[in-house]
């Protein structure tokens, strides 16, 4: 409790949170109307004087889906003015009260449901657009989501990113979930599962046989169905592939269902032993494609028609005309319509859907990868704040991002060494080199989990 006639840093930040706004609104020059819309908007959601944390609560029920934008563009200077006022450097946290309402309905479901949080509750076979391009996947799925272990074991899901394999695996285990609560449903990306196993495989080489007993359990005793996404990203490591297979094996030899999506069918993974490979191809293999005109169009209209709007179909024809191969993509442009109209304050019209999808719909525009691109995209992968990857943390985490981040500047724009260390925190040329080494050494010794991360983020920076 705060001595009489003092007041706790905590009950600092909050007496002062308007005029930390303030602070910042007048030293970084914010426009009045950003201001209105969104600065003002954020609240103090968390303290923690002890780790010096700043939760910062953004209230997102009427402007939409504004976090990352947020993030992005606000944070330094909402750090910068936190500091100013409290003359304490903190570091910031984003919440959206959207995010918090779907914690509040994560609470009330069964306790099952909330040991497995990593599958999305927005992804049914309600909300799956069907069409042409993956109706026999779909039919597929919901046979394997009724059956459990049956017939269709494993059931293999190929196509390119975007198209909707997750979102047909994550339907599947909801739609056991809601059936049978029991079942120990467990989703993992390739990349955790990778992690996981090497962790496990390096305690058993400094002589403790418990990490890889405790990997065993988690992964064979408590499962029933098991759903792996972007396999690929496993294929070809010796010892990571090798565990992955007695894991198959055990859960399969135990009618235990296997769901695994991939970018490639099994049979053109060619390194991928031929024994692993008939093992895959032993339940069935279904593909994804890229969605038919129609499907995008149904796909246009049913988001149109969640969110209570209208869009003349001349305009839904403009965006499903020249987004034609990821679904992933196209969603993400009648979103940008959508929010572009909402913040304009505008009705949706040709001519604000061009201008709202100049960066997207232009046949000769190259995507563009800059190191604030590739700075975004290892953040989010790594689920770190940009500004502490361009900190002078020395915590290992954070280290290890900051190399990859360095070494994907390196390879993947045409910056000098001195600019991608000016980018990243002011850092010289010799420690970027010193950073580029480091990460080039680890994939020369196929260190797997540096070797994973460097496939993963290169297909998400530049897919092909």
């Amino acid at each position: 409790m705060p001595t009489e006639g003092r007041i706790t840093l905590e009950e600092k930040i909050l007496e002062n949170w308007d005029n930390i706004l303030e602070y910042m609104r007048v030293t970084f020059e914010i426009a009045d109307v950003i201001f209105r819309t969104f600065i003002k908007r954020l609240s103090i959601y968390t303290v923690d004087t002890n780790e010096n944390q700043l939760t910062i609560l953004i209230d997102d029920s009427e402007i939409g889906n504004s976090k990352s934008f947020i993030e992005e563009k606000y944070s330094t200077f909402l750090s910068v003015s936190v500091e100013a006022i409290t003359k304490k450097h903190f570091t910031l946290t984003f919440v959206a009260k959207s995010e918090l309402s779907e914690l509040n309905k994560e609470k009330e479901t069964n306790s099952q449901q909330k040991m497995y949080s990593s599958i999305n509750p927005n992804y049914t076979f309600d909300t799956i657009i069907v069409g042409d391009n993956n109706n026999f996947a779909q039919a597929a799925s919901l046979k394997v989501a009724e059956e459990p272990g049956g017939s269709y074991n494993p059931l293999f899901i190929y196509g390119g990113a975007g198209l909707g394999k997750t979102h047909l695996m994550h339907a599947i285990a909801n739609h056991i979930l809601d059936h049978d609560p029991e079942k120990r449903v467990v989703y993992v990306t390739s990349e955790t599962f990778t992690n996981e196993i090497v962790e496990a495989l390096r305690g058993s080489k400094k002589g403790s046989s418990e990490p890889l007993k405790e990997f065993r359990k988690k992964y064979r005793e408590n499962v029933d169905v098991l759903l792996i996404d972007d396999i690929q990203f496993i294929i070809g490591k010796d010892s990571t592939q090798q565990e992955f297979f007695f894991t198959f094996s055990d859960l399969t030899d135990n009618k235990k269902q296997v769901i695994i999506s991939s970018d490639k069918h099994p049979s053109t993974m060619t390194t991928l032993d031929e024994r692993y490979r008939s093992r895959f191809e032993m339940g069935i293999t279904v593909d994804v494609k890229p969605p038919t005109y129609e499907t995008r169009m149904a796909i246009l209209r049913s988001k149109v028609e969640n969110e209570h709007i209208y869009i003349e179909d001349e305009i839904l024809d403009y965006i499903a005309d020249n987004i034609v191969s990821n679904i992933r993509e196209l969603q993400g442009a009648i979103n940008k319509v959508i929010s572009f109209a909402k913040l304009c304050g505008k009705e949706v019209t040709m001519d604000l859907a061009k201008e709202a999808l100049a960066d997207k719909i232009n046949p000769n525009l190259k995507r563009q990868i800059t190191i604030d691109y590739i700075l975004e995209m290892v953040a989010d992968h790594f689920n770190i704040p940009i500004n502490d990857i361009l900190s002078k943390s020395r915590k290992g985490d954070i280290v290890y991002a900051r190399h990859i981040c360095m070494y994907l500047c390196r390879n993947l724009t045409s910056n000098s060494l001195a600019e991608i260390g000016n980018k990243i925190g002011n850092k010289d040329h010799t420690t970027v080199l010193h950073s580029i080494n480091f990460i080039e050494e680890q994939i020369n010794k196929n260190i797997p989990e540096t070797v994973t991360n460097i496939d993963v983020l290169k297909k998400k920076i530049n897919p092909k």
